[in-house]
């Protein structure tokens, strides 16, 4: 067994911890990140085959956050960072069994199809609704109380159901989008707050987050290669097993199994976990089984991600970034993305790459079911709502158990559970995509924060 010493350990080479260790290494500090997989990255990689480059993980980013932008820069070269074809801005909804887009401008929303007449004459009445009072309010009645139902059905649900595979009748708004939370309550509006927000003087920096949509040349996993590169290989053990940490006096004792090296010990000062809190209780004996228990609690979107690739497209044109399917329409998918109309060289000249997601919050149970049950559901999905008519020439299925935490009603306790067990463990850090939002961008926000400050 071999034991040594090392200022700072990072539990889980995902891009939060991956993150992490970049700054913290930028900053001089010696940094060890242990890893169970056998690869860093965490669910983001990148694979290519047969002329597809594709995602067996998060397909797309979001240039969301100041701190995300400032990663980028901080790359340099070593990244190229690109935004999403103009002509698949456009986002589908499915209603009456076709494909409506979702409305952009006040035209669009007076014309759209898939709100009732009486919720568009909310909308212009939405600046004048009192602020609500109940601050674990779900999203669905928040979006009820000031819009309406049909905007709750044909927007809000399926836009959940993009970002979270949740059910926005159980995610709280606070927790789960705390900025248009807080739109409400500090403007007192949606429509008052984006235009007052829109007002606001920026800075260089801020102005540069624009929301856009964005991969990276050859994939997000070039993202993963140059950040271990720029970490150093060296400071990542992968395939760290069965992981273990206790408390000692100024410090903490970590022991893990390893194939090939055994099992080994590390003394650290500083611990950071990065990952989801159902595998904390394993990993963290000496804290109290209530307190973790808060944590294990959280519930997790179990999602299956199908990717189907044509040398040639015969479907109807794919000129978007994707669709989404509402919970009303009672189909088996959540949507589909279209990752070769949002970025070149994802497919053959002439073809096309696509990502269908099924199961999610409400639909747990597709997680069990067979690949070539799952590959049938999402080729019959696929052929009755984008009238292809010829077999995709490569299908792969990925099936993620704990793929999205769930903002509900129980994260608040969470998040002050957390926060106890890091005041009463000093050098203890919880992070991850247990708090600070589940976005690529809110995880380089975290890591940022922690990787700056952190000694």
């Amino acid at each position: 067994m071999e034991n040594k010493e090392i200022p700072i350990c990072i539990i889980g080479a995902g891009l939060t911890g991956l993150s992490i260790a970049y700054y913290l290494k930028k900053r001089g500090k010696k940094v060890l990140l242990l890893e169970k997989k056998k690869q860093a990255g965490g669910v983001i990689r990148t694979l290519t085959e047969d002329g597809f480059t594709f995602e067996t993980g998060p397909n797309t980013g979001v240039l969301g956050t100041t701190e995300l932008v400032e990663l980028f820069r901080d790359l340099g070269d070593k990244v190229k960072v690109i935004t999403a074809n103009p002509h698949s801005e456009s986002r589908w909804i499915w209603k009456n069994k076709r494909w409506n887009p979702l409305p952009s401008g006040p035209i669009s929303a007076i014309t759209t199809p898939l709100f009732s007449f009486k919720d568009k004459l909310n909308v212009l009445l939405e600046p004048f609704r009192k602020p609500g009072q109940n601050p674990d309010e779900t999203v669905a009645e928040l979006v009820v109380r000031r819009l309406g139902k049909s905007f709750l059905d044909y927007a809000i649900d399926p836009f959940i159901g993009g970002i979270y595979s949740g059910d926005p009748g159980r995610l709280v708004t606070r927790y789960a989008l705390p900025k248009l939370y807080l739109l409400e309550q500090e403007y007192g509006s949606f429509i008052r707050g984006a235009i007052k927000k829109r007002k606001e003087v920026k800075s260089e920096l801020e102005k540069q987050v624009t929301k856009a949509v964005f991969s990276i040349e050859g994939g997000l996993g070039e993202l993963i290669r140059v950040l271990i590169e720029e970490i150093g290989e060296e400071n990542i053990l992968t395939e760290a097993g069965n992981l273990r940490i206790e408390k000692e006096k100024e410090s903490f004792r970590i022991q893990f199994d390893h194939p090939t090296r055994g099992t080994e010990e590390i003394q650290a000062k500083r611990v950071v976990t990065t990952v989801d809190g159902k595998s904390l209780h394993s990993m963290l004996p000496f804290i109290e089984t209530n307190d973790l228990k808060q944590i294990e609690l959280t519930e997790y979107a179990k999602v299956i991600q199908v990717v189907l690739g044509y040398k040639q497209w015969d479907g109807i044109p794919l000129k978007a970034f994707g669709g989404l399917v509402p919970s009303v329409e009672k189909r088996d998918i959540l949507g589909i993305l279209f990752p070769s109309s949002l970025f070149k060289n994802r497919a053959p000249e002439g073809g096309a790459l696509l990502s269908v997601f099924m199961g999610g919050i409400n639909r747990p149970w597709f997680y069990d079911r067979s690949k070539g049950d799952l590959e049938r559901t999402a080729l019959k999905e696929v052929e009755q709502m984008l009238q292809v008519k010829s077999n995709p020439d490569l299908i792969k299925v990925y099936k993620y158990e704990k793929a999205i935490p769930q903002y509900e009603l129980q994260s608040g306790v969470r998040l002050a559970t957390i926060q106890k067990i890091e005041s009463n463990y000093p050098g203890l850090t919880l992070a991850g995509n247990i708090r600070d939002g589940i976005g690529m961008a809110d995880r380089v926000k975290q890591a940022k924060q922690l990787g700056t400050t952190l000694d």
